[in-house]
């Protein structure tokens, strides 16, 4: 709690200082599926800037994507939180695990909506198009690390209490895997067993992937995520310290990958 606060509080100050904050819906499509994004970035920048995609969790985009993306621009990116469900689709439990299931059950289509995205991303005129990442939360940890999978072109991705099998015929293959990975998991997250951690390893370390896992003792699933509450018996809870050392690690990762 006291780690939202002080980001919310960091942020209006800011603001109210010196960075100006652009925000804008974007609507662009995918299939003939109708898609709306948001994109951020702040005009006291000049120039071309690295970039960074953010990939939603099961309920949609939302209001924690966003936030999440004006913390990102006022680190100076270029940052556009993707709509994978399509416009309007803001599903809550328990239609939210059919709708995440969809994309789950068809990596292929997962993809191509999270590459939309990722294109449009590039192609804005204030990204320097070899200088972009991807982070996810939940669902979307579980879809950049197959972009990663994938061999996308991209620097990196960042992956947030995210799903770590693939449960599709795509695995990382030798030199297949541009992409460094960080992935950043709760230790007590139910929802990932022991079998996918090591076969994840595994499969990274086959790839000869450039990869991180970092475990946060006492962090349950969606530990990022205040809206789980604090009840970790339920398997999804907030944990103010794993977001707080979670979010370091992320921005550790991207002043090496920008650099």
């Amino acid at each position: 709690m006291k780690f939202i606060k002080s980001l919310i509080l960091g942020i209006s100050l800011i603001s109210g200082s010196h960075a100006a904050l652009v925000e804008k819906t974007v609507t662009y499509e995918q299939g003939g599926v109708t898609l709306e994004g948001f994109h951020v970035y702040d005009d006291a920048v000049t120039g071309k800037r690295p970039a960074v995609l953010v990939i939603h969790q099961w309920t949609g985009l939302s209001e924690n994507e966003k936030l999440r993306s004006r913390m990102l621009a006022e680190m100076g990116y270029n940052v556009f939180a993707a709509d994978i469900y399509g416009k309007g689709i803001r599903p809550q439990p328990p239609e939210a695990g059919a709708e995440a299931g969809k994309y789950k059950s068809d990596r292929a289509l997962f993809r191509s909506r999270m590459m939309a995205a990722l294109n449009l991303l590039k192609a804005d005129e204030r990204t320097q198009p070899a200088k972009v990442a991807a982070i996810g939360y939940c669902f979307g940890g579980t879809g950049v690390l197959e972009m990663a999978r994938a061999g996308t072109d991209i620097a990196g991705v960042v992956s947030f209490h995210g799903g770590l099998n693939s449960q599709t015929e795509m695995t990382a293959q030798f030199g297949n895997v541009p992409a460094k990975v960080l992935v950043l998991h709760g230790a007590d997250d139910p929802y990932v067993n022991t079998a996918e951690l090591a076969d994840f390893e595994n499969e990274m370390t086959s790839a000869k992937a450039d990869w991180q896992l970092v475990k946060y003792s006492g962090a349950v699933h969606s530990f990022t995520q205040k809206e789980a509450g604090n009840d970790h018996s339920k398997g999804a809870a907030y944990n103010e310290a794993a977001d707080r050392r979670s979010w370091a690690a992320m921005q550790t990762f991207f002043a090496e990958l920008f650099k």
